[in-house]
Parts: C-alpha cells; structure tokens; sequence
C-alpha cells in the first residue's frame, strides 16, 4: 500500500518512508491512498489486541520492509490490557484507554510508533530526532516509548503553566535522550514550532526529524485497534454496534476511530466531545471552519485551537455537508466538567479524569435527548494525573497507578523556551551534537 497527502502534492509514499516523514513534504498529513475492505469475520481467531492490531494493520503494512515485523510490533506496544468496561447507566459503556506506562491513551500509538522506527533505524548512520508538541499526555507517553532507544532521540515542547504538575513532571523525568522544553505559549505554539521544523528543508539536511504527535501515521494507525477490539467484543457478545462519545483535541484519537468504522468495523455512531475550546462544534453547527488562539481549560489535553487532524477528517469526507451530517460535536465548559465529576462519583462512586468528563458529560446529555442503543465513552487519562482537580470534587486521594508513581518518584527538568522559531532550530541544532547510544 501506498500512502498520499491531504494536500495533494506529494507523490504516493511506502508505509516506512512516510511514517519517518512524519509530515508530507507539501506540509499535508499523510492518509492511504485507498483503504481496504475487511469484514468482522476476517477477525475470527483473533482475540487479543495485538491480534486483532495484527490483523487490522496488515493491509496498511502490505509490501513495506517492516510488513514482517508488524505481528512482533503489536506484541511489543500492546503488552497492557484496554478493558471494556460497563458503566452504572444501563446500556452505557467505558473504553479505559489509562493502564500503560503513563497513564493516558497515548501510550499505544507511542509505543508502536516507537518499535516501528526502532527497527528503522537499524541501518541508519545518523540518529533521528522525534519533536513532538504536548498539550499534556502525548509527550510523557513518547519519551516513555522512546526513552533510551538506540539512534533516536525526542525533544518534547508543551506549554509552561498549562499542564497539570503531574503531567510536568512525567515530562521532564526521563533524561538521557528524551529533552523537554517548557515553552512561555500555548500548545498552539508549540505545534507551530514543531510543524516549522518538520517543513524546513534545510535543518532537515543537518537534523534528520520525524514527529511523534498524532499526525504522525505511526501513531493513528495503530489507535485504530483499540476501537476494532471493543467494537469486536461488544459485537460478538450482543451482536450490536457499539456507538462512541470521544474526548477530542487534535482529533487523532477520534479520527483513528472513523478510520476504523470506513475500513468495515462495526463502530456506530461516533459523537466528539469538546472542551470550551469548540472549533468543531462550531464547525459541525454550521459555521465556517475558523482555527483560533487555544483557551486553557481543566481538561488541558483538549486544549487545540487548530485541530491538525482536521485535515484527515476532510480528505475522507471531502464534501462539507456530508461532514457536518456524519457527526455530532458538542462543548462541555469547566463548570460542567466539574459538576459531572462530582456527581458521578457521588451517585455512582465512578472516577473520571476531566477529559473523559467531557464525554461522559455528552453521552448524558445524548440519553436525555432520547439516544438509543449501546453507547461507549473513552477513557483517556488516569484520574490520578489531574489530583488537584479530581480530589477536591470527589473529597479523597486517587490511587495513583504503580507505573505513574515511578515516573513521579524521578527528578524532573525541563529548558525555558521562547515560542521562537530560531531559538528552536538552534536547540535542535545542539542536540545533534550529543552523543547518545
């Protein structure tokens, strides 16, 4: 299979190539060129993640250098558990996405990303740097994936002040060839920066880049096979579509879902939960599509003004009015994501991150508009990464999970950086010069 860009000007790209690229080079995202056709029966016999991941991505891996190392890959990144899980609503469902090493679902598209160029970088004669923009989860879980891998090395930018002191400290804990930055921005600048860098031919020449972000195909594709392992299980055990409410940011996460229901897995509908930051709510009402500066808000994960996958979502449905029909988009506000905290923990004795909030908050909201069928949130985060919102609602500590209590027991250090294009490259510059394994 061969891979294109959204934007139309890069000639059809092998699976390897494009996941080193990271970004096309006419600065698109690359997407397949056609998507295959699978069937729920194609799945029989398969029935943990990584066989259903194996399964599911061999189209995709068909004919690339890294085609037989996709079933050791799966096996690899997919070594914790994704349960589904029934909520205390009847019909209502939670996909925990929150028990790899850092606690959020980004572990697994960092994880495969992260054995897909390890392997790559195998023959390569000089290192590769991974820079990747964090709102909060994504960093942690890359240099989590990447810390210590040969030839590589991540340089992880998120926005100083705009993240929860958990999520800061995973970020700045692991050393080695993982260097963070805490950039005086938003998460909009940081993804500024690092699409600059991913586009500039001429560090590229001195540097050798990829991205780790959710543009980058190495990770979305890999997210589609925890929504074809639940939606399978689900299937096979009611014989029913699950129907999904997803947190959204960036889109990756939701737009691996929609990838996964077009390739032929039963997913129903699919419902994308926005923070206060409502650029696609507002699109899916009918306003024009119209980026703008980010907010910071309790769920700071969500906190994009300029959705990049976005881009991805209008290559596979091109015609605006067929887009705004597919789905359903709807804001949840701080006050909101707080009061639905408490009060599912109060009736329920249910934990829930702020983001996952979002959903949950959406998927009530949904059921008394008269909703029907089996409808699933997604967990995104461990609770116990955001204590100093959850534990004042809920009135006690949250257990924090053994793995994130390492990371957190680790000293922490990251570099001030300016939201400026020039200090950037030169630190990109600097970090060639390091020799690591």
């Amino acid at each position: 299979m061969k891979f294109v860009s959204t934007r139309g000007s890069t000639p059809p790209t092998g699976l390897s190539a494009a996941i080193a690229a990271g970004l096309a080079p006419d600065g698109g995202l690359y997407v397949p060129q056609q998507l295959p056709a699978l069937d729920i029966a194609d799945f029989d016999g398969c029935d943990t993640l990584a066989q259903i991941a194996t399964r599911l991505l061999q189209p995709f891996f068909a004919g690339d250098p890294l085609q037989g190392e996709l079933a050791a890959i799966c096996t690899e990144a997919f070594d914790f558990p994704a349960p589904l899980n029934a909520l205390a609503t009847p019909q209502d469902y939670v996909l925990e996405l929150i028990h790899g090493p850092t606690a959020a679902f980004k572990d697994f598209g960092a994880r495969f990303l992260a054995a897909c160029l390890s392997r790559l970088q195998r023959a390569a004669t000089r290192p590769l740097t991974i820079v990747v923009a964090t709102s909060g989860d994504t960093g942690a879980a890359v240099a989590a994936a990447f810390h210590r891998q040969p030839g590589l090395r991540v340089a992880v930018l998120y926005p100083d002040g705009r993240v929860s002191p958990r999520q800061a400290h995973q970020l700045g804990c692991f050393g080695d060839n993982i260097h963070s930055y805490k950039v005086s921005g938003s998460f909009d600048d940081c993804q500024s920066l690092v699409k600059q860098a991913l586009n500039d031919a001429s560090l590229q020449k001195q540097v050798p880049l990829s991205s780790a972000n959710s543009i980058s195909l190495g990770r979305l594709l890999p997210q589609m096979s925890y929504y074809a392992a639940a939606s399978l299980a689900h299937w096979r055990r009611h014989a029913r579509v699950l129907n999904w409410v997803i947190p959204t940011g960036n889109l990756g996460n939701a737009f691996a879902a929609v990838l996964a229901r077009a390739v032929g897995l039963p997913l129903g509908r699919i419902v994308l939960a926005s923070n206060a930051n409502d650029v696609l709510p507002q699109f899916f009402s009918g306003a024009d599509y119209t980026p703008r500066a980010s907010i910071a808000t309790l769920a700071n994960a969500m906190d994009v003004g300029a959705p990049s996958n976005f881009e991805r979502l209008r290559w596979l449905y091109p015609d605006a009015a067929e887009l705004r029909g597919a789905f359903v988009a709807a804001s949840v506000d701080d006050a909101a994501i707080s009061e639905t905290i408490q009060r599912r923990y109060r009736d329920h004795g249910e934990v829930f991150c702020p983001h996952t909030a979002t959903a949950v908050k959406l998927l009530e909201d949904l059921r008394r508009d008269g909703a029907d069928g089996d409808w699933c949130v997604v967990a995104t985060a461990h609770p116990a990464k955001f204590e100093s919102i959850v534990e004042p609602l809920i009135g006690r500590a949250v257990e924090i999970p053994p793995a994130l209590a390492g990371l957190l027991q680790r000293p922490a250090r990251a570099q001030p950086l300016a939201p400026d294009y020039a200090d950037f490259s030169a630190q990109l510059q600097q970090l060639q010069e390091i020799i690591f394994p």
